[in-house]
């Protein structure tokens, strides 16, 4: 992209700690000054009074063009999931290279890059899944790929196609700390899914309603229970995805209180919807609100705000996850499946900025801007060794901008679906926020809700094991 000289004027400036009205320079895709009255010749100039002027968001969980344990391949391509990100808010996203027994990590990296190369509208690095960890993966192929900028591992503790077993667990846990690694983990007891599957689908409770009591929140629990000790055994920080409950919150605050040192976090979906949504008599709407774990109660949702609060999780990502509405996605198992035949996972890279900010500006939670840019963009920059380049405003960082009008009023709707799901979770949300225009590195890739930028303007970001983690 060829480099312009840009002016943002008179901004409400959202630092991770603090808020300030100032002026912008942009100058060589960076933040070049930050300051009161700038008065310089600019090639644009963007007024921006009354407006906030924020860092790019950073969705650090979401699965795009990812084949999954099914062999379904997400819904998206990487240019329809980047455009639902940047007309979100987002600059910066983080998908997954998922490996299976038998596959070499290399190649799935390799291919995955493929996808991504001139296809992404918005910046990206990878989590590598390591479902097959042989001894060739664990001991050449993984620190080789360390080295070369894919510092992030995540694994599974159940799905048939996915989990690994304990010492599998401790052993890729070892090889992260000797290469500088961050491991991320989807942690639920999958013995106790198992058995509870079988038990529902012999006593025909196959609506969608019963995919909530498959995944009982004590198999959560027990899942957390179980990392966090590995992670404090082997003194290597892991990052537990998508809490779900209330329960598994409390084993968060538990293991943190007592000095482990590792990272939580939660996702839109968590904090907005809950499991009614599954109940209803149409199972071809209630298999929407599919995904794993479960979105939970009311109760589990108010928890989890406290949670981000008090600063037990630390960040909000969307685990976006789209399958289209279709037979060829929700339905690819017929028109009547039972609920472990509906593919897990809902699309979010959309709707995660809105929804958030929206509770945020409304006081409907107890946050305000600076730890919305913290749990949206700093701390994913931070844990996931971005930062200080994406994640905050600051002199030489990125120009990764979002200018929200605080004061537009949006109705999601399934009209407004870009991705490849072909349906909106929360249709019928009113926000009071929305992004007029977004910048990467300091070109306009969204104005006015339209895609500005091209398909290949977003590059691979090589990451490293920061010095926060």
């Amino acid at each position: 992209m060829s480099s312009q000289k840009i002016l943002i004027k008179n901004g409400t400036v959202v630092y991770s700690d603090k808020v300030e009205v100032t002026d912008l320079l942009i100058e060589d895709q960076v933040i070049e000054r930050i300051e009161n009255n700038i008065s310089v010749s600019v090639d644009r100039e963007i007024d921006a009074a009354n407006k906030l002027v924020l860092p790019g968001g950073i969705d650090s969980h979401c699965h795009i063009e990812q084949r999954s344990a099914s062999g379904l391949v997400n819904s998206d391509t990487f240019l329809s999931g980047t455009t639902a990100a940047a007309l979100g808010g987002n600059t910066t996203v983080i998908p997954f290279a998922a490996q299976y027994e038998g596959d070499s990590l290399t190649n799935i990296v390799q291919k995955y890059h493929e996808l991504a190369e001139n296809n992404a509208i918005v910046d990206y690095s990878m989590h590598m899944i390591i479902a097959g960890p042989s001894d060739d993966v664990i001991d050449f192929q993984l620190p080789k790929l360390i080295r070369e900028g894919h510092s992030s591992i995540k694994i599974f503790m159940t799905y048939d196609r996915l989990r690994i077993d304990d010492n599998s667990i401790h052993r890729i846990l070892e090889q992260a700390k000797q290469c500088g690694a961050m491991v991320s983990v989807h942690a639920e007891n999958h013995e106790m899914i198992t058995k509870k599957v079988k038990e529902l689908l012999n006593n025909n409770c196959t609506h969608p309603k019963y995919h909530t009591d498959s995944h009982p929140v004590d198999g959560e629990v027990d899942a957390f229970k179980r990392i966090i000790k590995m992670s404090e055994e082997t003194k290597q920080p892991v990052m537990i995805f998508h809490v779900s409950s209330e329960k598994g919150l409390n084993e968060i605050k538990k293991g943190k209180l007592r000095g482990v040192h590792f990272f939580a976090e939660t996702c839109t979906q968590y904090l907005s919807l809950n499991s009614s949504l599954l109940s209803q008599s149409n199972i071809k709407e209630a298999a929407k609100w599919i995904c794993s774990p479960p979105v939970r109660d009311k109760s589990d949702s108010e928890a989890l705000w406290r949670g981000i609060e008090e600063k037990v999780l630390d960040l909000v990502s969307s685990d976006h996850a789209p399958y289209s509405f279709d037979e060829k996605g929700k339905f690819f198992m017929g028109n009547n499946p039972n609920f472990k035949e509906i593919p897990n996972g809902m699309p979010g890279l959309h709707w995660r900025l809105p929804i958030i900010l929206n509770n945020v500006l409304r006081k409907q939670c107890n946050l305000d801007l600076h730890d919305f840019v913290r749990i949206t963009s700093t701390m994913p920059a931070k844990i996931y060794g971005l930062y200080p380049k994406k994640g905050e405003i600051r002199i030489g960082s990125d120009a990764d901008i979002t200018i929200w009008n605080k004061d537009k009023k949006v109705t999601l709707t399934d009209d407004m679906v870009v991705d490849g799901s072909k349906y909106n979770p929360y249709t019928g949300f009113e926000v009071f926020c929305w992004p007029d225009e977004v910048l990467l590195r300091g070109h306009t890739i969204v104005k006015n809700n339209k895609i500005m930028g091209k398909q290949n303007t977003g590059k691979f970001l090589p990451t490293k094991l920061s010095d926060y983690i």
